[in-house]
């Protein structure tokens, strides 16, 4: 029997994405718990480019690693067993219309290979929600993968002590947290707002110059250079929205939930699994510009509706979302490999 303490090294491309930023704070809440684990980033090309990055030695003390399932096998450590985790698929049917020629080709014939051999090697697969395992199954036929929600740092999202009163006349503040890609449906903001109009304003974080010329009622953010930025900006708006494609979680859902505020994001992927409509958010259906539209003023327009959505999203989070939960079944999942390694 192997009753030796996981010690966790995390080799990692930086992506600067919410993939990033679960390895972060999956890292930081096992220090806190008393545990070794420590990221080693790659650069960004080691994705595509991984012979012209040297291979970084494993730490002496690490006795398993954790790795995104896109990670090139050049950069698989030898002699601890590995868990890999799969955050979604983007061989999902579902994404491929969105998809330039060029992605397609990519994912196809360079990401599809990578995540098919880290499947064979790895001791375990972890997802992060059940339709991202569902995906692997039938993408892949994985049937094995243990699905651990992403977990929130309520000590750093939560809401204002009192809920904000919006000033007479002042527009209804949103926010969009991500990259201005399709596959978030960034693309379908400036129509959301164009009809809008000025009583409302969204504010984004992703650069957006390739959508110019856009409304004038999209702001677009500083830096959010930490978790706090961002969670000081949340309790500043009156409600997230996130007309996204694809997600194999929802990371900035949850987030803005946890943050106590009401939510309007597409019905599709793992955010039905985030979102009960009518209850801890809106969901809309998918690329329907219409719906986004109706529903945010819907919330606009009915104070007892925001405060209620808003009030259910923090206590879902609070239950099913916690940064606890999510290290205590990481910490099992380790123990279980070193066991059986």
């Amino acid at each position: 029997m192997n009753n030796t303490k996981p010690a966790i090294w995390f080799p990692a491309v930086k992506t600067n994405t919410g993939t990033d930023k679960f390895t972060e704070q999956l890292v930081s809440a096992l220090n806190q718990r008393g545990f070794q684990a420590e990221i080693t980033w790659l650069p960004h090309y080691a994705e595509y480019l991984p012979w012209l990055v040297p291979v970084p030695a494993k730490p002496d003390w690490a006795n398993i690693a954790h790795v995104n399932t896109w990670l090139h096998s050049r950069f698989y450590p030898k002699n601890i067993p590995m868990i890999a985790t799969l955050h979604h698929c983007v061989q999902d049917k579902y994404i491929s219309p969105y998809k330039t020629f060029a992605q397609k080709l990519y994912h196809q014939l360079w990401i599809t290979p990578i995540e098919k051999h880290c499947f064979n090697v790895a001791n375990l697969i972890t997802t992060d929600s059940q339709y991202t395992a569902q995906c692997a199954k039938d993408i892949f036929g994985i049937d094995h993968a243990h699905v651990i929600s992403i977990g929130i740092d309520s000590k750093t999202f939560h809401p204002n002590e009192f809920i904000k009163s919006r000033i007479q006349n002042e527009p209804f503040r949103l926010i969009f947290v991500g990259t201005n890609s399709i596959r978030k449906g960034f693309d379908l903001l400036p129509k959301i707002m164009q009809q809008l109009g000025d009583d409302f304003q969204l504010f984004y974080t992703s650069n957006a110059q390739q959508y110019e010329p856009l409304p004038k009622n999209m702001i677009q953010l500083p830096p959010q250079k930490t978790s706090q930025d961002i969670a000081n900006t949340y309790r500043t708006m009156d409600a997230l929205i996130f007309p996204s494609r694809l997600e194999g979680f929802g990371l900035v859902v949850a987030e803005a939930m946890a943050s106590g505020l009401p939510v309007v994001v597409t019905d599709s992927s793992a955010l039905t699994e985030l979102v009960d409509h009518g209850e801890t958010g809106l969901l809309c259906p998918q690329d329907d510009v219409n719906a986004f539209v109706d529903a945010v003023r819907q919330l606009a327009s009915d104070q007892v509706l925001r405060e209620r959505l808003a009030k259910a999203a923090h206590q879902h989070a609070e239950q099913y979302f916690r940064i606890d939960q999510m290290v205590e079944r990481y910490i099992s999942v380790y123990c279980s490999v070193l066991l059986n390694h």
